[in-house]
């Protein structure tokens, strides 16, 4: 049975989360990709090497980050969430984020080798404007 997740629970989860599908537009088509992330209640905060879907953001930064706990075929949960997504440039903020994603992902990502440089390294947020979220619990 399918049932829509109140927005407490959707933000319980986009919190408890840690890998989520990130959705921008690129030249009018779709483009999906996995990406890490840490949620504070109000932004997700993610980072990347500069390609293809920081060059989409840039040009269109509407996005969502979809993310789940699937036990099961047959028991599962799922967020969605929207907002505009914005480079960080304050370096406070994202010295403090990057180090909660070594924090997080001891095990070095291709992004983290690239932290010697961390001008290499781009921080970028997702102002969450809406959250949604269903689950199926047979």
């Amino acid at each position: 049975m399918f049932d829509q997740m109140g927005e407490r629970e959707s933000i319980a989860l986009l919190r408890k989360g840690r890998v989520g599908r990130l959705g921008c537009c690129s030249e009018g088509k779709p483009y999906v990709v996995p990406i890490n992330y840490l949620f504070d209640g109000k932004f997700v905060y993610m980072h990347s090497l500069s390609g293809y879907k920081i060059d989409a953001l840039r040009a269109n930064p509407q996005a969502c980050l979809q993310t789940d706990i699937v036990e099961d075929d047959y028991h599962w949960r799922s967020v969605l969430a929207f907002g505009i997504c914005e480079e960080v440039t304050n370096e406070t903020l994202r010295k403090r984020v990057l180090d909660e994603f070594l924090k997080r992902l001891p095990h070095q990502t291709p992004v983290e080798t690239h932290l010697s440089d961390p001008a290499k390294v781009i921080v970028f947020r997702l102002r969450v404007s809406e959250i949604t979220g269903v689950y199926e619990n047979w």
